[in-house]
């Protein structure tokens, strides 16, 4: 994923949000037009911004296992995420060099990355690597990459015919100067550890993990590496039919665990700053003036999506792997129309909601790529199709 958030301004408001103590009771958001009534809501910690990055799989990811952590007793933990990010940058590197410059370098990843970051690296909170070492207070990652992608091609397209053996060096030292060092020890509340020995005590295992997906160019309850650029590492997923995804992700919040969530936010019905992502049942293109602006003013009905739907929107790409996110509830409108509770990052002020937003069932339905979920997450009957 390597979609950008800068600070949004905060036009056409539409609501309050009123965010109450974490609890799983109904909760009112009094809005002009949409009133929510969120009916599983799961703590998680503060929310973060990837401004002008395209590092939102680390940030979704990270606030997963952040919540995870709630969950398992461990406390709110602020994680490092540049730490998994400078990991993915060196593997990258590696792989586009292997594939001779035909692989996929950019900022982007998946969900995997930082759990196969974790598996080798280890974790480190974020006071002891932010990452923000050329000056900003803020993340910004356009020199940095333009210089690693500079610094790549020089490596393949050299003329002496053979790679030396420091490319990977002068590569990290690039990392260090944008990036900071990372610390072999460091201490966190008055005690020593190593990113390994920390990640041992938090007791957080990536193997408790899985990805699915839905989509019907492949056998459902097999894996195969899904088909998106940012899937550099080829890493599998598991195949559902997409209601099945649906039953999968409700159980899981109804349950007390979050889902991070993988999709595409370049629909028109995505709409941060009026803290809505919909799917009208009339055509955008249909729509007169007065209906296009009215659109996030009020619910309106929504397209009945299908498998096939989701099919032809990946193959045409008009779903794209373009952002990931992390759902932390679920909610209702006044029609009854379902929500899901979602977490972007792009800071707190990003919107009228604190930089959270809800994503209709429908819009769910249709532009969801892929979920992240703990495998005690699962309804037990679709775990038994599955072997978990």
């Amino acid at each position: 994923m390597k979609r950008y958030y800068p600070l949004i301004s905060s036009v056409f408001l539409l609501a309050v949000f009123l965010v109450f103590p974490y609890t799983g009771e109904a909760q009112k958001k009094e809005k002009k037009g949409y009133v929510f009534s969120n009916i599983k809501k799961v703590k998680t910690t503060s929310v973060k911004d990837q401004y002008r990055t395209g590092t939102c799989w680390s940030f979704a990811t990270t606030s997963f296992i952040e919540t995870e952590l709630i969950r398992m007793g461990k406390g709110e933990i602020d994680l490092s995420e540049m730490y998994p990010v400078r990991n993915a940058y060196n593997a990258k590197a590696l792989n586009y060099i292997r594939f001779h410059g035909k692989a996929n370098f950019s900022q982007g990843g998946q969900a995997h990355d930082v759990l196969n970051s974790i598996r080798k690296y280890g974790m480190i909170p974020e006071e002891i690597y932010s990452g923000l070492n050329y000056g900003e207070e803020k993340h910004i990652h356009g020199e940095l990459t333009a210089v690693l992608n500079g610094m790549l091609e020089g490596v393949v397209k050299n003329r002496n015919r053979k790679l030396t053996p420091v490319w990977q060096k002068a590569f990290n030292s690039v990392l260090d100067a944008y990036l900071g060092e990372v610390p072999e020890n460091f201490t966190y509340k008055n005690k020593d550890y190593t990113p390994k020995t920390f990640a041992g005590e938090l007791g957080f295992n990536p193997d408790d993990y899985i990805e699915f997906t839905s989509y019907t160019h492949h056998p459902f309850y097999s894996t195969f590496p899904l088909e998106v650029p940012d899937n550099w590492s080829s890493d599998l997923y598991l195949n559902l039919p997409f209601d099945e995804i649906i039953e999968v992700m409700d159980y899981a919040l109804d349950e007390g665990y979050s889902v991070c969530w993988d999709g595409d936010v370049g629909e028109r019905g995505f709409s941060h700053k009026n803290n809505v992502a919909i799917i009208p049942e009339k055509e955008w293109r249909d729509m007169s003036e007065d209906e296009t602006k009215e659109i996030f003013e009020s619910p309106n009905p929504e397209k009945k999506i299908t498998q096939q739907m989701r099919q032809e929107t990946f193959d045409n790409y008009t779903t794209t792997d373009d952002h990931l996110m992390h759902i932390v509830g679920s909610a209702e409108d006044g029609r009854g129309t379902r929500y899901y509770l979602t977490k972007n990052s792009g800071g707190e002020e990003s919107n009228d909601f604190g930089g959270f937003l809800y994503m209709s069932e429908s819009y769910v339905r249709l532009k969801t790529i892929a979920i992240m979920i703990h495998k005690d997450a699962i309804p037990k009957h679709i775990a038994d199709k599955l072997g978990i």
